[in-house]
């Protein structure tokens, strides 16, 4: 291996530079885009999102991913449509936000599960079960995948779902003018009344009041701040406070996962294509 790349260290020394410099420009070109026509960028994405794994994944033969990826497919296709539907159903944004808020917490739970087994695969754990290192490790990055990569595509599928089904309800408007008179027992969200008192505990989902006083459904809001990554009130657009929203701390670490997501998107979705560019430079090159 030595003997075959010796006296290539120029060209070696080329290939990294052609790198360095294609990732900078890339980099450079996705944040100009991103601010300028952000519409674009967040759909452009999305479609590599969806696209870019499930080529390798059909390459690599991973049926076991492609079975859930198509389960995915087909069960978000219809959730989708069902928001963008013109009127739109009353029942609709519920079953929106808590399809998406389930998806949220299974590719939570399943990126936890999956890194505690590979940090227990590293530390020998496993061989107290009796389970091969490799069979241990590959389960854990397996996991790790899957919710990691449900987890940003679900996530910026819920966005766009948010965006148009805020601008279809009524209440929300890009100028920041509700185009509706809110009643104070009505959720912005959803649209439906509000059945649960802001002090009272409900069965099944509580009632919340933001720091401007409107109230919303404990699913609607959620979705809302969380999953469509609104950090704002959908009637009035005044900023959202997460950390007084949510005074559980175990819900606290949701808000830094997303955070995480959102720079998973960029590593998932354009560095295979950026790596492909720069690969195409070096063969036109003649760069090996």
């Amino acid at each position: 291996m030595h003997a075959k790349h010796k006296g290539h260290e120029a060209m070696h020394a080329e290939m990294v530079l052609i790198l360095i410099v294609t990732l900078v420009i890339a980099q450079l070109v996705l944040v100009q885009w991103k601010q300028r026509h952000q519409k674009s960028y967040n759909l452009v994405t999305l479609f590599q999102m969806w696209v870019v794994p499930l080529y390798f994944t059909t390459k690599l033969h991973w049926w076991r991913f492609l079975s859930t990826w198509f389960i995915f497919s087909v069960i978000t296709a219809y959730i989708s449509y069902r928001a963008t539907r013109k009127p739109l159903a009353c029942t609709t944004p519920r079953l929106v936000y808590k399809w998406f808020l389930l998806l949220y917490k299974i590719s939570y739970a399943t990126g936890i599960v999956g890194y505690t087994v590979v940090m227990f695969t590293l530390f020998g754990i496993n061989l107290i079960f009796r389970i091969k290192p490799e069979d241990a490790m590959d389960c854990g990055v397996s996991l790790l995948f899957y919710g990691l990569y449900y987890g940003v595509l679900g996530r910026d599928f819920a966005e766009m779902c948010a965006d148009f089904m805020a601008s279809t309800i009524g209440y929300y408007s890009a100028s920041g003018m509700p185009t509706k008179h809110l009643s104070d027992n009505i959720c912005a969200v959803c649209g439906q009344p509000i059945l649960v008192d802001v002090s009272e505990e409900g069965i099944i989902e509580n009632t919340y009041r933001l720091s401007c006083n409107h109230v919303f459904h404990e699913f609607c809001i959620r979705g809302w701040c969380i999953v469509g990554k609104k950090q704002m009130c959908p009637y009035c657009k005044e900023k959202v406070d997460l950390k007084r929203m949510f005074s559980n701390p175990w819900e606290r670490p949701h808000v830094m996962y997303g955070q995480l997501l959102d720079w998973l998107r960029y590593l998932v979705a354009w560095q295979p294509v950026i790596i492909g560019f720069v690969q195409g430079i070096n063969y036109v090159l003649g760069l090996e």
